[in-house]
C-alpha cells in the first residue's frame, strides 16, 4: 500500500510540473474559513485536487480542494485551498499525501492553520493559538504499514513537532502587529460529529487546549518527511459543555471569516520573516 501511495505521488509530481516548475519554499494549509489568504498569492498557478490522478479531493464545502503555487513578497509559496480530513471517509494516509506531495516539491517549511474548538476556558471566541505541542492518539498514525524509506525513518522522533523558532517568528509578528496569541496544545479528534462535554472534560484532563478534525496526522507526518512545521489555531467556538450554544460549522464559518483579516495579515508577515 505505501509502495502504491509513493508510486502516485510520483506520478502527481509529473503531473503539476507540466502546469508549473516552481519549486516552493513554503508549504500552507488554510483551514476552514481561512482561505481568504489564496487571494493574497501573486502569480497564481491553480491546479485542483480533482486534476491528479487518483488524488483525493475534498468534499467540505468550506474547502475549495485546490494546490495554488505562486509568490508571497518573491518567496516562492504553495498552499492548500482546502484540505482532506479523515471523516471524509478516505484512509489516513490519503488524508497527508498533500503534505508528502508539496515536501517532494521542494517546500521545506510547512505553516498548518486550522479552526478549532477552546477547550481551555481563558481562550475567547476569535483568538489565535500558537500549537506548542499536540496529542494525537485518537486517529491513526499515518505512518503505520511499510516505511517510505524515500522519505523519513521509520520511527521517527516527535519530541519536538513544531519548530521553536518557527514559533519564536509567529510571536514576533503577532506582537509587531498588535494581534494576541494564545499558545496551547491542539488534539485532533476523527470527527465529523463534535465532541460530547464529557470527552472535552476528558481532553482537558489530558492537557489539551483545543480541539479539532485536522492537523495533528498532518504534523506526523511532515515531520517524519523532514518539514519544519508550525500551526496557528483560530477559535471558532468554545468546546462542547463550556458553552451553551449548540455547536454548528456555520458557526465556525462565521467566526473565521471574522478572524480572517487578522489572519491574513500574520500570515503575510511570518512568510516574509522566515
Amino acid at each position: 500500500m505505501m509502495t502504491d501511495i509513493y508510486e502516485n505521488l510520483t506520478l502527481c509530481i509529473n503531473e503539476i510540473r507540466k502546469k508549473t516548475d516552481m519549486i516552493p519554499e513554503t508549504a500552507i494549509v488554510l483551514g476552514s474559513g481561512l482561505n481568504q489568504y489564496s487571494t493574497y498569492i501573486q502569480n497564481a498557478c491553480i491546479i485542483n485536487y480533482g486534476e491528479l490522478s487518483n488524488f483525493p479531493v475534498s468534499t467540505n464545502k468550506m474547502h475549495h480542494g485546490r494546490f495554488i503555487f505562486g509568490y508571497v513578497d518573491k518567496k516562492p509559496v504553495v498552499a492548500m485551498d482546502g484540505r482532506i480530513h479523515y471523516y471524509e471517509g478516505y484512509s489516513i494516509e490519503q488524508v497527508v499525501m498533500p503534505i508528502r506531495l508539496m515536501k517532494m516539491l521542494g517546500a521545506e517549511t510547512l505553516i498548518l492553520s486550522n479552526a478549532a474548538g477552546g477547550i481551555n476556558e481563558t481562550f475567547q471566541v476569535g483568538d489565535f493559538m500558537i500549537i506548542t505541542d499536540q496529542i494525537s492518539s485518537l486517529v491513526p498514525s499515518p505512518l503505520i504499514g511499510p516505511n517510505m524509506d524515500a522519505l523519513g525513518c521509520r520511527f521517527p522522533d516527535m519530541s519536538h513537532i513544531y519548530d521553536s523558532q518557527l514559533i519564536w517568528a509567529i510571536k514576533n509578528c503577532a506582537e509587531n502587529l498588535g494581534i494576541d496569541m494564545k499558545e496551547g496544545i491542539y488534539l485532533q479528534t476523527s470527527g465529523p460529529n463534535y465532541e460530547s462535554p464529557a470527552e472535552i472534560r476528558f481532553y482537558r484532563s489530558i492537557g489539551a487546549d483545543a480541539v479539532g478534525m485536522s492537523t495533528a496526522c498532518e504534523a506526523v507526518a511532515a515531520v517524519h518527511c523532514g518539514f519544519k512545521v508550525c500551526g496557528i489555531s483560530c477559535i471558532t467556538n468554545k468546546a462542547a459543555g463550556i458553552s451553551n450554544t449548540p455547536l454548528s460549522d456555520e458557526e465556525v464559518a462565521v467566526v473565521a471569516g471574522k478572524s480572517s483579516e487578522n489572519f491574513c495579515r500574520l500570515m503575510d508577515s511570518v512568510i516574509r520573516q522566515i
